[in-house]
């Protein structure tokens, strides 16, 4: 399974205007437009799964800097997901007596 990250996506673009343009190059088994969790409203990117490596590199390639939605996209192979940071506040201070 190959996870593809599409950048610089239009906030009117759909998972079908995804699905659409990537099934043209292979089997898509997912799209995940990413929203921001108190809005609601897309945040400008998303990732679309293809089960085959080699239709995934083909997809990459004929997509990237294509125009969904009337923006050129950036498509690239996505990275792993960065692990959670935990937030337990800052340290190295004085301390005053």
């Amino acid at each position: 399974m190959t996870s593809i990250y599409v950048g610089n996506l239009a906030h009117a673009a759909t998972e079908d205007d995804l699905r659409d343009m990537f099934s043209q190059h292979g089997e898509v088994s997912g799209v995940n437009i990413v929203s921001n969790r108190e809005t609601g409203r897309p945040r400008g990117f998303a990732f679309v799964e293809m089960p085959n490596g080699n239709e995934a590199a083909n997809a990459i390639q004929a997509v990237n800097l294509q125009d969904i939605c009337g923006r050129a996209v950036t498509v690239n192979e996505a990275r792993p997901k960065r692990p959670e940071r935990s937030h337990r506040g800052g340290g190295g201070g004085r301390r005053y007596r």
